[in-house]
């Protein structure tokens, strides 16, 4: 049997595991990831990839994925931007090369999630499929007829950051009303510091575990909240909600899948999304009085899909 590594490089830590043809994690270890320095970042990947290639039979890992955020070039080689790891222009395969004697796939770890739940997850059984990430931003992977859609030049499904508001909030990408800004874990916490701000009576349940300051509510309180009830938090899911369904009605009118699959921290929620997402997907989307609706789905493999996805890249 052939196996493949799979390597999903966040913010904190980086995450490997063995990945059978079935899509199952077999064995895994996790490191810190170290900021700004390429080297230092191979180094890790490096021992991840020794540690688990010791635990196996020898010649029995074939080849390694490797999912990061940021943008990866057309030759799955390059990290040419990788904001939140403090890389830019980074030859990121070559240094791993020096360091794995193995067939070596880099890719955006949005896009390698995106293909293990369409291979493996909710997408299953789909041959077009958009695969929404929603977690401190929005990321995005594309799957039409059955490929991974990556666009010329390796940044296709960048979705957080088309333009919904213009001249809205500023976005770390630069521009003003993306997409992310509204419908993020990030933009979550901003309608409740809002509403905690111009109607703090309502805010009353989000500000309890922040200790009455607004700075400090975070979305794992808000969703507290609003499974308890509370109106205020359920007043900020709903408007989130609809900002995502208005997003994927865009979506839809351009890339006409067959089914979105939402994934990420803030899918965590459930119903307390999903159901304000489907009510405004339906509202805005174009044609919806004689066309077929996209179904709309929660990802299925959870924080695993990077790992996954990166694996089963790799092993095509």
């Amino acid at each position: 049997m052939r196996l493949t590594i799979g390597v999903d490089i966040g913010g904190t830590k980086v995450a490997a595991g063995v990945v059978d043809p079935g899509g199952r994690i077999l064995d895994e270890v996790t490191h810190p990831t170290p900021g700004g320095d390429g080297e230092a970042l191979a180094d890790v990947v490096g021992r991840a990839v020794a540690e688990l290639r010791e635990r196996r039979p020898e010649g029995e890992i074939a080849a390694v994925g490797v999912g990061t955020a940021g943008f990866v070039d057309e030759e799955r080689s390059r990290i040419v931007l990788g904001a939140n790891l403090g890389l830019a222009d980074e030859p990121f395969k070559d240094r791993l090369r020096r360091r794995v004697d193995l067939p070596i796939v880099v890719e955006n770890d949005a896009n390698a999630a995106a293909w293990a739940e369409v291979r493996f997850g909710a997408g299953r059984g789909s041959r077009h499929v958009v695969c929404v990430t929603l977690g401190t931003g929005v990321g995005g992977g594309i799957v039409m007829d059955g490929e991974l859609k990556r666009g010329r030049y390796g940044v296709a499904a960048e979705v957080g950051h088309y333009r919904v508001v213009p001249y809205g909030r500023r976005c770390g990408c630069g521009n003003h009303g993306c997409w992310e800004q509204y419908a993020s874990g990030r933009a979550l916490v901003a309608e409740a510091q809002d509403l905690a701000k111009n109607d703090p009576a309502r805010a009353a349940r989000i500000l309890k575990p922040a200790g009455g300051d607004i700075a400090r509510i975070t979305g794992p309180g808000i969703t507290r909240a609003a499974l308890e009830g509370d109106d205020g938090a359920l007043e900020c899911f709903r408007t989130v909600g609809g900002w995502v369904g208005l997003g994927l009605a865009d979506l839809a009118a351009i890339l006409d899948p067959e089914c979105f699959v939402i994934g990420g921290g803030v899918s965590d929620t459930g119903d307390l999304l999903l159901e304000p997402v489907r009510r405004s997907f339906a509202r805005h989307v174009t044609g919806r009085a004689t066309r077929r609706l996209a179904d709309i789905r929660i990802a299925e493999l959870g924080s695993k899909a990077g790992i996954v996805g990166a694996a089963d890249l790799a092993l095509r």
